[in-house]
């Protein structure tokens, strides 16, 4: 049979291990919420980390940097948002474009986004009638 102070410091060790990859991923994980439900969370919404979508409000972005403000709109509420990363928002973060914003909302009012990702939803629009389509074409070609 093994000494006892093994067995101790085997358990110390397996319950630090546990605790950290407990804790590590409760501190990481984050909730997908609409601005809707986000105002409807109370007083969760100022501890946990959040994913909110929305679209951008046209003439609300405001870059500095790296950094930026803007609004998101979502079926007629907004939520106003400050980005700081250490990377410039996106090139397809423009007024109406679908933003997801990762952070955490704050008692001011303002989420406080450390993500961004955007997409630019006239990017992937289909072509009107009567217009050539934009982008790669190459398999429109006709067969020779």
């Amino acid at each position: 049979m093994p000494p006892i102070k093994i067995l101790a410091a085997t358990v110390v060790i397996l319950a630090t291990v546990s605790w950290l990859a407990y804790t590590g991923v409760r501190d990481t994980k984050s909730y997908y919420v609409t601005i809707s439900e986000l105002n409807a969370m109370g007083n969760k919404a100022y501890s946990r980390n959040l994913r909110v979508a929305g679209n951008v409000a046209p003439g609300s972005i405001e870059r500095v940097g790296t950094s930026a403000k803007f609004v998101l709109l979502e079926q007629g509420h907004t939520l106003r948002v400050t980005y700081q990363g250490s990377e410039p928002p996106p090139d397809t973060f423009k007024d109406d474009a679908q933003a997801l914003a990762v952070g955490t909302y704050g008692r001011d009012g303002v989420f406080h986004a450390t993500q961004l990702q955007a997409k630019c939803a006239s990017k992937y629009a289909p072509a009107k009638p009567g217009e050539a389509p934009a982008g790669n074409t190459a398999m429109l070609a006709p067969a020779k």
